[in-house]
């Protein structure tokens, strides 16, 4: 395993990040895994040198931080021997106000999601979107009052625009408050428009880059269908890929396809080490559901593209409509 410092800052973290998102409660997502299923999977990436475990609150409502605590203090020695991302704002209730980026609710969710970890501390606290409804310089002395309380040790964003984080470090910096040191934001092979504004802002304020669903969801390993559906149970049945990915995306697929038999290496390999390489990315956030999953996210860490084999992956795609920073309410007329 390879690890690296985030973006600017000095938190190590390995090149690959384990998802926590499938763990949880079984019942509520047919590919969801508990605990004990879970457990096999995160101690094969524990003995593989994976160092940096990413959940959010949202998830299960609560159910995954659980499960993520649980399984870090039983596989770990020591506290300081990994790395646990979690994120805040999207609904835990519905109740009035338990959501968003308010200082009541990032410091109301902090201390719960500390509770649910079984932790002191969050190694990278993390906002989930952008919140229309509060001004960012009250979110952003809420966050850094939890790093100056103890609490937190470093700050990251995710799915947003590239203004939007512009934006938030500037306010951050003048006033002496800690800024974002990372970014999860959507991008993969099939979805690159993180490429025209958000990479080059993280590049040049230093953030380190994330990516979440990094074989978009599924799409990029093989298991999905130009008709709909798949052949796993979470392709099957996930109509959020349907909105973010289309039938031109699997020219992208045939060319991966492809290049991945030339390799002999499976696609879902040849997808991970393409989006490694780009620049920014520190490491790719890789959900498991399965051992095999895991073992391609790991075997890909030795694979180096060249620059054709490259320009051959990029080569089949065409643009897409923005997916993951979520657009302002509209204004009633």
């Amino acid at each position: 395993m390879d690890y690296a410092t985030l973006g600017s800052s000095g938190l190590v973290v390995s090149r690959l990040v384990l998802g926590m998102m499938s763990y949880g409660d079984h019942s509520s997502r047919a590919w969801h895994l508990d605990l004990d299923a879970a457990r096999p999977i995160v101690r094969h990436a524990v003995e593989a040198g994976v160092t940096a475990f990413d959940t959010a609150d949202m998830y299960d409502r609560g159910a995954s931080e659980e499960v993520t605590g649980a399984l870090l203090r039983e596989l770990f020695a020591s506290r300081d021997d990994y790395v646990v991302a979690t994120k805040v704002y999207y609904p835990m209730s519905d109740r009035p106000g338990d959501a968003g980026l308010s200082r009541k609710h990032v410091l109301a969710a902090a201390d719960a999601s500390l509770r649910r970890l079984g932790t002191d501390h969050i190694d990278l606290y993390q906002i989930h979107r952008w919140d229309y409804t509060t001004p960012i310089g009250e979110t952003m002395e809420a966050l850094d009052s939890l790093v100056r309380a103890g609490k937190v040790r470093y700050l990251g964003a995710s799915s947003m625009f590239a203004w939007q984080l512009a934006k938030a470090q500037q306010v951050a910096e003048r006033h002496g408050w800690h800024r974002f040191v990372s970014m999860q934001n959507h991008y993969n092979l099939a979805y690159r428009e993180e490429e025209r504004e958000m990479l080059p802002c993280c590049l040049d304020q230093g953030v380190g880059v994330l990516p979440y669903s990094p074989l978009a969801r599924g799409l990029l390993t093989g298991t999905r269908r130009r008709e709909g559906g798949g052949t796993t149970a979470r392709s099957a049945n996930d109509p959020a890929a349907g909105t973010a990915y289309g039938a031109e995306d699997f020219d992208v697929v045939d060319a991966l396809c492809e290049v991945a038999r030339e390799l002999a290496r499976p696609p879902a390999q040849v997808a991970l080490a393409w989006l490694r390489s780009r620049p920014g990315v520190i490491a790719p956030i890789v959900g498991a559901t399965r051992l095999a999953h895991l073992e391609d996210a790991i075997s890909a860490l030795d694979l180096a593209l060249d620059d054709d084999v490259v320009a051959r992956l990029e080569a089949p795609y065409r643009p897409h409509a923005v997916s993951g920073p979520e657009l302002p309410p509209r204004e009633p007329r």
